[in-house]
């Protein structure tokens, strides 16, 4: 009973002082980790085992961590190191991409071949968001295309801020489709075995769906406040330069990001995991990148993988000690063993609790409850799973702390003279946070049930 309480404090501070956002991320995960390390394993469980299963340094020289996806590398707890080396080469490659002028220049181009229109620009922008988040993360996206819409906006006189919000919403959206879309679907995906292409035919066919349904949504609901009819710039005078400074730095980059695609979407048919690939595209891009390769290096955010192995060991602790199952019997116990209640709690909750707290946790922390689930009730394993990427996806949209692509856009608009607050954002995006989740919960019971 002592260990399941001090890991139960432990979590519950580390939530607290998250929220709090008075120190920095990794420094709470990493101190809270060392506190489950020593109070949890060491002093609750005495248990050496606990600790080593937690860590999980020895998956990393089995074979099956870098060949062999699927079942056979799923991970069942620990520090999910799948994920954190994956995400490290990711951060490599769009380094790469930036300092090349990738973003810079498709954004300007896919501007110009809408006339420099705003309202086609805000419809393309959005579209834009969501694929480029797919594959690269949203925080990346939302840096760049923010920082483009506020210089066509003052170019073309146009309101950036209803662009913006719905570029955030649609980059967290478009994060959902893809295993390599949004951190909360990179923990899932490795921890459960699934693949790219089993998120893109689930996760990623109810995103189309919702994608054309929000899009439709903020068009007819924002278009009207973009510009002062007043204020219409003629497109003849627009003179915005389009050009790439360096031709071969910016094929070269391309043509990683394109390998990197090919090998995500195919590797559940190569065995390749998401570690070797991700190992794979970090080397490629820093051997190709020359004098560059130690700036890359030093541009990785490694602040946010140290948050990541911080946070495992902790909610490993929860794991460990058994205090996840008993909250998987709680949600079995009112949902009554009914699995439409089940899947709308799911849903929901994870979407509610994402729009307050950081939904990497919470995504980790659920993993080992939607397993025990499965197992207890017999309701599929994979229909949760599409479920909770969703909800903490998606929910993450509907408050301007939700997900951090929601804080970069803010940020973002704010130091260039366009603030955001509290009550614009969550006028705008949480009746479209709520009709999303609406509409991917029926297209799960319908597909599902």
């Amino acid at each position: 009973m002592l260990a399941e309480v001090l890991a139960i404090v432990i979590f519950i501070s580390m939530f607290v002082l998250i929220v709090w956002d008075r120190f920095p991320k990794h420094y709470v995960t990493l101190g809270c980790g060392a506190l489950t390390s020593i109070f949890v394993f060491g002093v609750g469980m005495r248990s050496v085992e606990a600790f080593v299963n937690t860590l999980a340094i020895g998956g990393i020289f089995k074979p099956s961590f870098w060949y062999e996806a699927g079942e056979s590398a799923e991970q069942t707890s620990g520090v999910n190191w799948a994920t954190i080396i994956f995400l490290w080469g990711m951060m490599i490659m769009v380094e790469g991409m930036a300092e090349a002028g990738f973003f810079d220049w498709l954004c300007l181009k896919i501007a110009k071949l809408a006339h420099f229109e705003p309202v086609r620009i805000f419809v393309a922008f959005m579209i834009l968001s969501s694929v480029l988040a797919m594959f690269i993360d949203s925080i990346t996206v939302i840096l760049f295309l923010a920082a483009v819409t506020i210089r066509l906006a003052r170019t073309l006189k146009f309101n950036p801020v209803p662009v913006i919000m719905a570029e955030i919403f649609c980059a967290n959206l478009g994060g959902s489709a893809t295993m390599c879309g949004d951190p909360p679907n990179i923990i899932i995906g490795t921890s459960l075995g699934f693949s790219f292409s089993d998120f893109v035919m689930n996760t990623g066919a109810i995103g189309a769906v919702s994608l054309v349904i929000i899009v439709l949504y903020f068009y007819f609901t924002m278009r009207n406040r973009l510009q002062d009819p007043a204020d219409k710039v003629d497109p003849a005078t627009i003179d915005v330069e389009i050009k790439i400074d360096n031709m071969k730095e910016f094929l070269t980059s391309t043509i990683i990001f394109a390998t990197a695609i090919v090998l995500l979407v195919t590797h559940a048919t190569t065995g390749l995991t998401v570690a070797f690939i991700g190992t794979f595209i970090a080397i490629i891009t820093l051997a190709t990148s020359g004098r560059k390769a130690l700036t890359l290096l030093k541009r990785v955010d490694y602040h946010t993988l140290l948050f990541f192995i911080g946070l495992f060991i902790v909610v490993g602790g929860l794991e460990e000690t058994g205090v996840l199952v008993v909250i998987a019997e709680f949600i079995a116990k009112v949902s009554g063993g009914n699995a439409y209640l089940m899947i709308a709690i799911i849903l929901w909750v994870s979407a509610f609790a994402s729009a307050f707290i950081d939904n990497i946790p919470f995504s980790a922390t659920m993993i080992p409850v939607i397993r025990t689930l499965a197992a207890t009730t017999g309701v599929d394993l994979s229909t949760m799973a599409w479920t909770l990427a969703i909800g903490t996806d998606i929910g993450g949209s509907m408050t301007p702390i939700g997900a951090s692509a929601n804080v970069v856009g803010i940020s973002t608009a704010g130091k260039e003279g366009f603030p955001i607050s509290w009550a614009t954002y969550c006028k705008e995006l949480v009746p479209g946070t709520i009709i999303v989740l609406a509409v991917s919960m029926i297209n799960i019971f319908v597909r599902y049930f």
